[in-house]
């Protein structure tokens, strides 16, 4: 007890000397274990204490640790269950440390698929340690001040693909395992620790200063691999040379894992991101990589090389990567696209600013003023002092503060030497109030010709049709930039169908996939003689036209809905599958269909709720399934399971969907029926939601 007394004394007594000590390098040799979800390993730190002290802390949670030595003898040590506490008389000098440990992280590892099944196109490992959580799977620091040279060996069957930070400098076989090793040069914040393992090919593009990037694919995804890397090497190459500082670790990876909880995350040199990125040519004119390809690299400088001190000054992270995914996306769309974007960030930031008091400079922030305003801020800055200055004081600031950590007044300071513009007025109109600056914001947005036109536009919604009748064909074909024209049938929703025919067919004319989806989304009746042109929508190269046309047309003509659904058949969609799911949920409700089909094709849709696949199908057909047969017992079983699933807002649909179940009748009597089919952590889950409801 003599020991477990001097620790708690010590702990509170010295809770900020971690200060004082500085954590070089880390080796750690580790073995993933999918089927017990389990993580061990031994580990070698190499640290320099700079006063002297008496605890030296790591954070580690939950994990059990073994073989706990400093330079090479018996340290005295206690685990907390939050950290691995060190303690005892450490003088000024350098230090190894070694210990082995075992982990069964509930967070920051996830495991997707089933392991224990041969099959292994489904079954990834993946982490996601945003903010301060790689401690749950490697004893590491919490505190984003603590930048480390991180060198990983990871040892894992080798049927599989391994993928990490830095540069993989070896692979050795061990039996029916491999080890790889992936080394790194210079330091990052723990939170920037990656793995990612899984069944991944990839194809390797050079960049124009010669820097490889690695772009992962799953071999079953192969035919979409142009579609969601397109324009990465242009984006890469355009950043490098817009930020003025060289990209500064070895080797860039792109890997896209299955039920990512984000859109992405910039785990240094080694980005994950999001399976439902990985588009078809068509996809690709609904959802692409573009945006979340150039903000997760901005990060690379933004976040990685440079990392803020705290919550305080997170928008020098998200507000940065966030204007620099603008520039390069004008870059490869154009001026009046950058300049949509813009536009259409400050109408939510400006919505925003009526309930939202918490200004930019704040760790509360949300993440709209972060990333939206925070990107404002800076292009305010740079429209203020001029492109060039901007990007000198960017450059200044990145090259004098690389590899550690930065405040606020860091970049200003930055700003004031190459300018003599006001930062003390823009900070404290900009980071820290809460208020939206629109009269600034709109003199900025009105330097583009098509922004003033949109406005006028839409100052237009109340003059009747017939005074702007022949402006708005004028506008329907000529080259104006899309959103002024999908105002304009915006405007005409609710105008009888007779006076605007002649505009919808000029819209349709236009072959331009977002024009032609607005006809498509603004047009509920369709009369007869509209009917083959408004069919030309399902043959549009875009999921989501063909899907808002599909159910229009099956609304407004019933008895051709048998010829729709053998247009649809063959229709999959997006990640989701949301084409496949409507159409099996149209065909199962038809009348009119085949019986057996029917069956077969509920059975299909039954099996796209359960775990074998991503969180997106799931929801989608755990949704049209209970449309169908609201009381089917093997989709109330995937909704359950759905409950225990890693992603919070799968999570958060499954749990709000049984709430709403048990308000009806019959539905308690069910859920509990289903007990003695369900797992322990399922029935816990479900025993939870039913408690709530008695």
């Amino acid at each position: 007890m003599r020991y477990l007394f001097f620790f708690f004394i010590s702990f509170f007594s010295f809770a900020q000397q971690t200060q004082k000590v500085d954590f070089k390098t880390v080796t750690g040799n580790i073995t993933i274990n999918p089927i017990e979800r389990k993580v061990f390993g031994s580990v070698r730190y190499v640290l320099e204490v700079k006063e002297t002290l008496d605890t030296i802390k790591i954070d580690a949670q939950n994990m059990t640790f073994t073989n706990v030595a400093m330079n090479g003898k018996e340290a005295m040590y206690l685990n907390s269950g939050k950290k691995l506490v060190l303690y005892g008389n450490y003088k000024k000098g350098k230090y190894n440390l070694t210990f082995t440990y075992e982990a069964t992280p509930k967070q920051t590892l996830y495991f997707n698929g089933d392991f224990k099944n041969e099959v292994i196109s489904n079954q990834q490992v993946w982490t996601q340690g945003q903010g301060k959580y790689t401690s749950h799977w490697f004893p590491s620091f919490d505190d984003v001040n603590e930048k480390v040279v991180f060198n990983l060996n990871i040892t894992f069957d080798k049927k599989y693909n391994v993928l990490s930070n830095g540069v993989l400098t070896k692979v050795y076989p061990d039996k029916n395992q491999k080890i790889w090793m992936y080394t790194m040069t210079k330091p990052m914040s723990s939170y920037l620790l990656a793995l990612a393992i899984g069944d991944f090919s990839h194809k390797v593009v050079a960049s124009k200063s010669g820097i490889p990037l690695q772009l992962f694919i799953q071999p079953k995804d192969t035919a979409k691999f142009e579609p969601t890397y397109r324009h990465s090497k242009q984006i890469f190459d355009f950043l490098e040379k817009e930020i003025g500082v060289k990209y500064r670790w070895k080797i860039y990876k792109q890997i896209p894992v299955e039920d990512f909880l984000y859109a992405g995350m910039e785990n240094t040199a080694s980005t994950l991101f999001a399976q439902d990125f990985v588009v078809d040519a068509i996809g690709f004119n609904d959802r692409n990589y573009i945006n979340v390809n150039a903000h997760e690299l901005a990060h690379q400088w933004f976040g990685d090389l440079i990392t803020a001190k705290s919550g305080k000054h997170h928008w020098l992270q998200e507000g940065f990567a966030t204007y620099y995914a603008l520039l390069a996306e004008r870059e490869i769309f154009g001026e009046d696209y950058f300049y949509y974007q813009l536009y259409k960030s400050s109408l939510q930031l400006k919505n925003a600013a009526k309930n939202d008091t918490i200004p930019v400079m704040n760790e509360k922030a949300s993440s709209l003023s972060f990333y939206q305003k925070g990107a404002w801020a800076l292009h305010v800055i740079r429209e203020s002092i001029g492109a060039k200055a901007f990007q000198k004081a960017v450059k200044n600031y990145l090259k004098k503060y690389a590899f550690q950590n930065v405040e606020t007044e860091n970049f200003l300071d930055e700003v004031r030497n190459v300018s003599n513009f006001d930062t003390a007025a823009f900070s404290k109109q900009w980071l820290e109030d809460y208020k939206f600056n629109s009269q600034e914001v709109n003199l900025l947005l009105n330097k583009n010709k098509f922004i003033q036109q949109l406005v006028k536009v839409q100052k237009m919604c109340d003059i009747p049709l017939q005074e702007r009748e022949i402006e708005f064909k004028t506008i329907m074909q000529s080259d104006a930039y899309f959103p002024v024209k999908t105002e304009i049938l915006y405007q005409l929703k609710e105008v009888p169908f007779v006076e605007k025919t002649e505009i919808l067919q000029l819209a349709l004319q236009t072959n331009t996939i977002k024009i032609r989806q607005a006809v498509a989304e603004f047009t509920d009746e369709i009369p007869m003689e509209f009917k083959s042109q408004y069919e030309t929508l399902l043959e549009d190269a875009s999921y989501e036209t063909r899907e808002i046309a599909f159910m229009n047309l099956w609304k407004n003509f019933p008895n051709d809905r048998m010829r729709y659904l053998n247009l649809a058949k063959n229709w999959v969609g997006m990640n989701d599958k949301s084409l496949r799911i409507m159409y099996l949920t149209f065909y199962t409700l038809s009348t009119e269909a085949d019986p057996v089909l029917k069956t077969s094709y509920y059975q299909e849709l039954v099996d796209y709720t359960s775990p074998k696949f991503e969180s997106s199908v799931r929801q989608n057909a755990i949704i049209n399934a209970l449309l169908i047969n609201s009381k089917d017992s093997l989709v109330l079983q995937s909704l359950i399971n759905a409950t225990t699933h890693h992603k919070w807002q799968f999570v958060k649909f499954a749990k709000d969907k049984i709430r709403e179940l048990l308000t009806q009748e019959g539905y308690r009597e069910l859920f509990v029926a289903s007990m003695p089919t369900l797992t322990l952590t399922e029935k816990n889950s479900l025993q939870k939601l039913l408690d709530e409801k008695k």
